[in-house]
């Protein structure tokens, strides 16, 4: 059998104090997307490339974002919100479940939307712009 339960997988909000301890978990999370790790390549094929082939270097790496659906609850998330006016990185802890592994991450709330149909529950989407490098801890 292959494959992991992704229950229990968790996004905690650092208290902005300090980089290792102060994290509040985020409640009501139905949903966790990212980040997205990407890497620039730069072409550096010349004349003399082996046989005609293309030739590629590795440029910049950008870890992207990291996306989390709740059910919305504005006395629970609206804390959350308000980090919408800070222009700094605030500290994240991304904690997968049964203690498998951790990324620690710089995030920047850049989107929030909501959603109140009449037949469903008041839902909203975060999504967080990562900044740096990601510190990627293994678990057990």
């Amino acid at each position: 059998m292959s494959g992991l339960d992704a229950f229990g997988i968790a996004l905690k909000r650092g208290d902005g104090l300090t980089p290792t301890e102060g994290f509040t978990t985020i409640a009501k999370v139905t949903s966790v997307s990212g980040p997205e790790i990407e890497r620039e390549t730069y072409d550096v094929t010349a004349h003399d490339s082996v046989d005609g082939w293309r030739e590629f270097i590795g440029g910049l790496k950008d870890a992207g974002e990291v996306s989390i659906e709740v059910n919305y609850d504005p006395r629970v998330h609206d804390d959350l919100v308000a980090d919408f006016e800070d222009t700094a990185p605030r500290n994240y802890k991304l904690t997968f479940p049964n203690g498998i592994g951790e990324w620690t991450l710089k995030l920047i709330l850049t989107g929030f939307s909501q959603e109140a149909p009449v037949d469903d529950k008041l839902s909203a989407e975060l999504t967080f712009k990562v900044s740096g490098k990601p510190a990627i801890t293994e678990g057990v």
